[in-house]
């Protein structure tokens, strides 16, 4: 494939002979680097390309590049092209290896390749972009197009949407720094607890806060607050749950008492990373310390743990009709509400996009079994590849867990939107159902 880039016209330094003009060539290019005292030819990709000129236009250059590959390494590059990303993937152990007892450090990262002309996709990502508040959104599609950056440039796009830069006078520099760090912050060995997990949540965020009943009440505080609860609500997550890492003496159950631990880590290290970029460092010192709490209350949400607490509050909210969205913390709750609902809205997904989830998270789960079956401690519930199976687990997690909560949510809402989600939760349940194995 040819690709064509126009530079931009240059007046000539000096006149150039009309034998010259009257001219069609090219200046090759080639991988020998030898003549330069660069690597050794064969350390180096093959590349074609050349430089040619035609005497019907005298003010430009045309650059021709043939499809090339070459070798990267580091940080720097540390991501796939967005295709090879996926024919050779890095996420996730493969079934002829045993994972590590405690896999809380994140892999060092490997020499990949990158394309050099890689950038094309990111045309096809901004139309995407277009369509984030709508609930069909194809975050596995989006992080494709952008080469595994779907949480910066779903984040970075919401914050210009809204207009957050302008109204906090967040630098552009530290913001750039801050979600650069929380995306790097995410495993991507972890099937299911991603960076790419986190966009969604964030995506789905977006789509709750267009909900008349929060859009009409929220102030930018709690936008802002949302949005990167959203996306920090996960943080260095190690892919396996609290009760392995209780029984395992992890130093996080040690740090946070048995109590929230994996809500409590990622809570600690978003604040972190805020300060650490100094993105609200701008603010009054106040401001910075409240605002940190409400991250601590509103990622704290997500403790499982805590669903039926939660359900009961909203329940009881509902039942009185007492929920003002004028009251900041009737609103916060609110919040805690969308952000539980954000990050367990898989089974509200169309199908396709669903299972796709539905894979991954059971994938997770059964690398913890595995690794709990290798140093022979007790298959925690759920995991156990020989015990359990796909279908099974997700009309479990259906019923027991979304449904009551997205009901509510329903409710609450009495949207399109709600509803749309309730109608693909109960055609996903039916899916499962029938799916799964019926016992005697």
């Amino acid at each position: 494939m040819e690709v064509f880039y126009q530079l931009p016209v240059l007046a000539l330094d000096r006149p150039i002979p009309k034998h010259v003009l009257g001219r069609r060539g090219a200046i090759s290019l080639n991988s020998s680097a030898s003549h330069f005292g660069g690597r050794s030819p064969r350390q180096l990709s093959k590349r074609r390309g050349a430089i040619s000129y035609d005497s019907t236009d005298q003010t430009a250059l045309y650059i021709r590049l043939l499809a090339g590959v070459g070798w990267l390494s580091g940080k720097q590059h540390r991501q796939l092209l967005s295709l090879q990303r996926y024919i050779h993937p890095i996420r996730g152990f493969s079934s002829s290896q045993t994972p590590p007892l405690r896999p809380v450090t994140p892999p060092s990262a490997p020499q990949h390749t990158l394309s050099l002309l890689d950038q094309q996709y990111y045309g096809q990502a901004s139309v995407m972009l277009k369509r984030v508040a709508t609930w069909n959104f194809d975050i596995f599609l989006f992080d494709r197009l952008t080469n595994g950056e779907s949480l910066v440039c779903v984040l970075t796009h919401l914050f210009h949407k809204y207009g957050l830069i302008q109204l906090f006078g967040l630098d552009p520099l530290r913001f750039h720094k801050f979600i650069g760090l929380v995306q790097d912050a995410y495993y991507t060995r972890n099937p299911y607890h991603t960076s790419v997990h986190a966009a969604d949540v964030t995506q789905a965020m977006c789509c709750f806060l267009q909900e008349p009943k929060l859009a009409e009440s929220l102030t930018s505080w709690d936008i802002l607050l949302a949005l990167l609860g959203a996306a920090t609500h996960d943080l260095s997550h190690p892919g396996v749950n609290q009760s392995f890492l209780i029984k395992n003496n992890h130093y996080l159950t040690l740090l946070y008492q048995d109590s929230a631990v994996l809500e409590n880590h990622h809570w600690k290290l978003g604040v972190s990373l805020l300060r650490e970029s100094g993105l609200l460092a701008h603010l009054p010192l106040e401001d910075r310390l409240c605002f940190e709490e409400r991250l601590h209350s509103l990622i704290l949400a997500t403790d499982i743990s805590k669903q039926n607490n939660f359900l009961s509050r909203f329940a009881a909210h509902l039942k009185k009709d007492d929920l003002n969205m004028n009251n900041g913390e009737h609103r916060h709750f609110i919040l805690q509400m969308a952000l539980k609902s954000s990050d367990i809205c898989n089974p509200c997904r169309p199908a396709a996009i669903s299972k796709h989830w539905s894979e991954m998270v059971t994938q997770e789960f059964f690398q913890q079994g595995d690794m709990e079956r290798a140093h022979r401690q007790d298959i925690s519930p759920l995991c156990d590849r020989h015990s359990s199976n796909m279908a099974s687990i997700q009309t479990g997690f259906i019923s027991f867990v979304a449904e009551p909560l997205f009901t509510r949510w329903n409710q609450f809402c009495g949207s399109p939107l709600s509803r749309s989600m309730l109608g693909n939760l109960q055609e996903n349940k039916a899916y499962w159902s029938s799916a799964a194995p019926h016992r005697p």
